[in-house]
């Protein structure tokens, strides 16, 4: 089972949502079997969210986010408006995110290198954020309590432990130094470089693989808009699909 929307809000907030004093695994996880869900009490949800995600008539809205982890631009859109649309929209769309952006690639005959816009901080950003997307199950919600802080690297231990507890901090930062951390960021450069059109600018959005600048436009203007809009399936409630959940209003006089 998957983490249904109501629980990875929690996840988000880090707010208790269960409902069993005897629940022992972090939020991420209520989902991952039947008897965590019945041990945090949220089988309901869980079995929900499942039901929900079965019944998909399409494919979901792929969208891809190219930035750096320092670049200002890039940290709004993904923590204002990407992760928020994520949460309301995760039944039928996917991110990928690839942080490298701008970088500049060498080798210098033993491993890569890489000299960043806006210097080795940056780098360091986004060596450990591609770690994280490799090793947590859950690494969104941690990318984005990185990006939203007003010091992306120095939370980036606190937000694994809040996030992905699971996640030894040790086994991130072996990844950064190391050679699969390397490997790891230099698939980020072929992907980063191999898209078409080339990007000029981050943070470089794509839509099922598409870029376009009317795609960018609506993506900058409206990301919510545009996935329900871009979506072939049925229409979720939360894109005005389905029956009206609110019964209750306040008529003129």
């Amino acid at each position: 089972m998957k983490a249904p929307l109501l629980l990875i809000v929690a996840v988000w907030l880090n707010v208790p949502y269960g409902g069993s004093s005897s629940c022992s695994v972090p939020p991420s996880q209520w989902c991952s079997s039947l008897d965590s869900a019945v041990q945090c009490g949220v089988l309901k949800e869980c079995l929900e969210s499942n039901f929900t995600r079965s019944h998909q008539t399409a494919d979901p809205v792929q969208v891809g986010l190219y930035y750096e982890s320092l670049c200002p631009g890039c940290r709004m859109f993904l923590s204002t408006v990407l992760f928020p649309t994520w949460l309301l929209l995760h039944d039928i769309m996917t991110v990928d995110l690839v942080p490298y952006g701008n970088a500049v690639e060498k080798h210098d005959g033993k491993k890569y290198t890489y000299e960043c816009q806006h210097g080795e901080q940056e780098c360091l950003g986004n060596m450990i954020e591609t770690c994280i997307l490799k090793l947590s199950k859950i690494p969104f919600p941690i990318i984005f309590c990185m990006e939203f802080s007003t010091d992306v690297i120095n939370s980036a231990q606190s937000c694994v432990k809040i996030y992905n507890p699971e996640l030894s901090w040790k086994s991130v930062m072996d990844c950064v130094n190391g050679t699969q951390g390397n490997e790891l960021m230099h698939q980020n450069a072929l992907s980063t470089q191999g898209l078409k059109p080339p990007h000029q600018y981050v943070p470089w959005v794509t839509i099922n693989g598409k870029h376009t600048e009317d795609l960018q436009d609506k993506a900058m203007a409206s990301l919510f808009t545009l996935v329900c809009n871009m979506y072939q399936g049925e229409k979720p409630p939360a894109c005005g699909g389905g029956k009206r959940h609110y019964k209750s209003y306040c008529q003129r006089n």
